[in-house]
This record gives structure tokens, sequence and C-alpha cells, in this order.
């Protein structure tokens, strides 16, 4: 795999968040070439969000586009958004 996360591509997907009938929160990556399910428990998940959260702000503060988020908890997850980055969580589990 080349790049990383700084890495610009042109490659466009889309992600769903949402939970299984397991209990689990499962986030799906899917682009022309590959989908991806990954699934995680729910303290995982909030750990992700946490994560996700902490990244924001400092892409914001490197950017020099405001203030941090005051805000620290979790929000609802989305249903879609478009061009996930390269990373993860490094307890997702594959499971296809």
């Amino acid at each position: 795999m080349s790049g990383g996360i700084n890495s610009e591509t042109d490659e466009s997907g889309e992600i769903q968040i949402g939970p299984t009938s397991m209990g689990m929160v499962r986030i799906f990556f899917r682009t022309s070439s590959f989908e991806l399910p990954m699934d995680f428990l729910p303290e995982e998940a909030e750990e992700i969000a946490a994560e996700i959260l902490e990244a924001a702000d400092m892409a914001r503060q490197q950017k020099g586009g405001g203030k941090a988020s005051q805000k620290k908890t979790a929000p609802k997850p989305a249903q879609k958004s478009k061009s996930p980055n390269e990373g993860g969580h490094k307890n997702g589990k594959h499971r296809g």
C-alpha cells in the first residue's frame, strides 16, 4: 500500500456506520475497487469517535480555523459520508 494519512488520492467512496444485529458497531467502507466491513465493540466505537473528534480539533488548529472544540462527547453515528481517508482503528476486525 502506498501513501498514508497525509497522501492525497483521487479515489472516492462512501462510508456507512451503524449497529449490527449482533450488537456490534460496523463501519463499512466502499469504493469502486473494494468493500471493507469492520466490526467493533460499542466501547471501541466510542474510542474511535473520541479519536475522530480529537483529530478534527487538531486539523482545525493546524488550519488556523478557530478554537478547539470544547465538546468531548461522541456524536450520533453518521449514515453516509464521502471519501474515507486511509487509516483505521487498530482494534478493527475485518469480517467479510
